[in-house]
Parts: structure tokens; C-alpha cells; sequence
């Protein structure tokens, strides 16, 4: 089958930056969103079984991430904005109903999407979310972590930000695999500075206030966790709360000692198919 003609979008935000995306395919919409410091690349990893599948697929670049504008305000990037930003993209394509698939910031946008705008969403796909309401930090040390992370990218770019992170709690035979694709998704980013901004900014956000908020959402869900042992970044535990607090949601999570299912491109979406035929 030949691959689907890529529509690339430009759409602007209500505080007028410039998102870059881009449409594959042809039918229902599903809409992907990356997580922080990625790209619109980095949640089906290039898979092409949604399109060719018969779904339209559309992504796009957080602002400031890939090739979206940054804020001008470098605090305009927490999920009151990156919500609105997603209702920006359904406004602008006409879409009125979607499903809506994304992964640790992508979900957590996602989930605060649903709760606000309900009508506009006929499934989704949580992956790998990672903000727990009931531990959520105070106080600044809670966030110097990220302010580290924001600082090594601001002074040094790639190799100070890879030298903030901490990879202690990633088992040795995951390592390589982390930090080629953290390396990766950072060389992705064309506004550096403006990622920064968001490292101080988004963990700072909360996007929903309670865990019980979710017993609210009443489309078809799947929340797609991992392992602590491959990506302790994104606790199972808060995946599986997740699916515990939404009525009627799957939990999927990869055999042990396996690779993550959110690494895996095509394993990704063919999960995210099955949700779009419940959905139908």
C-alpha cells in the first residue's frame, strides 16, 4: 500500500503561536501528543499502521518544541495552554469529535482536555502519564531536577542537558537505549531555549486537582504504562491508578524483562487501533 500524502499544518494558537503538525491518511481523526522535550515524532515513533489502517492522523509540535514558535511569555507553557492549544488544532481542521492518544505530557494534556471539553472526544489513549495529584511536591526542591535540566540546556545545550540528567534509576540494559533517545529527541528541538522555558514550566502545572476528577470521564480508555525497571520516570503505579479512577479503561503494560510498549512504534499503534474500533 502507498504511503498517504502528508498534509503539512500550520496553525495558530489563541495567543497567536505559530504550531507546526502534520495529516496522514484518510478517515476518523485520531490526534497525537508528544511529551515534553520530544517532538510530534516521538509517540507512534513512525509507525504507519494508523494510516495505513484507514485513520486520519494528525500531530503536531507542542509550542516550543520541534518546529512550533515559542511563547513569547516564557511561562505560557503550562496545561491550561497546552490545552488550549489542542482545541486551537480540532477548531482549525473542523474536527468535532476525536480520538485523542498521547504520551506523559500528551496524556496529561489530554486528560485535562477531556474533563473541560467532553463532547469533542470519542476515545483515548493514555501513555505512560506520570502526575499523581496525591504526590504532588511542594517547595523548590521539588523542581531542582528540571531547573536542572532547564539550566544544562540553556548553557550547553544537548551534552549540559545530558550531563544534568540522572540515569541512576535506569537499569544498565536500558541505558544506551534512554539516553541515544533523549539525545535524539533534544537535536529534534529548533527552539532550545524555548524547551527550557517549558522544563520549569510544566512540571510546575498540575493538570487536574484529584484523582477521583477521572471517574468523570466516560469515553473508551486505554492507558498504556511501563514497567519501573525500563522507565521509572513514569511510574506503573500512576498508570495503573489511572485506569483504576476511569470507569471502564484497559490497563495494557508489557510482559516482564520486554521493552517497553511505548517504545514500540507498531505495538503502540496497533493498541491505539484496537481503542479507535471501540470507539467506533
Amino acid at each position: 500500500m502507498p504511503l498517504a500524502r502528508i498534509q503539512e499544518l500550520s496553525i495558530l494558537t489563541s495567543d497567536g503561536i505559530e504550531l507546526s503538525g502534520e495529516g496522514r491518511g484518510e478517515g476518523p481523526p485520531i490526534v497525537l501528543l508528544h511529551g515534553l522535550t520530544a517532538t510530534r515524532r516521538y509517540v507512534v515513533m513512525g509507525s504507519r499502521v494508523l494510516e495505513r489502517s484507514g485513520l486520519r492522523v494528525i500531530s503536531y509540535d507542542a509550542r516550543g518544541h520541534g518546529r512550533s514558535a515559542p511563547a513569547p511569555d516564557p511561562s505560557a507553557y503550562g496545561y491550561e495552554r497546552l490545552t488550549s492549544d489542542l482545541l486551537a488544532i480540532l477548531d482549525a481542521l473542523d474536527v468535532e469529535r476525536v480520538i485523542l492518544a498521547g504520551a506523559s505530557m500528551g496524556a496529561h494534556t489530554i486528560v485535562r482536555f477531556v474533563l473541560r471539553h467532553p463532547e469533542r472526544v470519542s476515545a483515548l489513549g493514555l501513555i505512560t502519564p506520570a502526575y499523581d495529584p496525591a504526590a504532588d511536591p511542594a517547595g523548590p526542591e521539588a523542581f531542582a531536577g528540571w531547573d536542572a535540566l532547564a539550566r544544562g540546556l540553556r548553557e550547553g545545550g544537548v551534552e549540559r542537558f545530558l550531563a544534568a540528567y540522572d540515569f541512576s534509576p535506569v537499569p544498565d540494559a536500558w541505558r544506551a537505549t534512554v539516553e541515544t533517545v533523549v539525545r535524539q529527541r533534544l537535536s529534534a528541538q529548533e527552539h532550545p531555549e524555548a524547551v527550557a522555558d517549558a522544563l520549569e514550566v510544566v512540571p510546575r502545572s498540575p493538570p487536574f486537582e484529584s484523582i477521583e476528577e477521572l471517574s468523570g470521564i466516560e469515553a473508551p480508555t486505554l492507558v498504556i504504562a511501563s514497567r519501573d525497571e525500563a522507565d521509572p520516570g513514569h511510574p506503573l503505579a500512576v498508570g495503573e491508578r489511572y485506569a483504576q479512577a476511569i470507569p471502564g479503561a484497559r490497563l495494557l503494560v508489557e510482559d516482564p524483562g520486554q521493552s517497553p510498549i511505548a517504545w514500540q512504534g507498531g505495538q503502540l499503534s496497533k493498541a491505539l487501533l484496537e481503542l479507535a474500533t471501540r470507539a467506533s
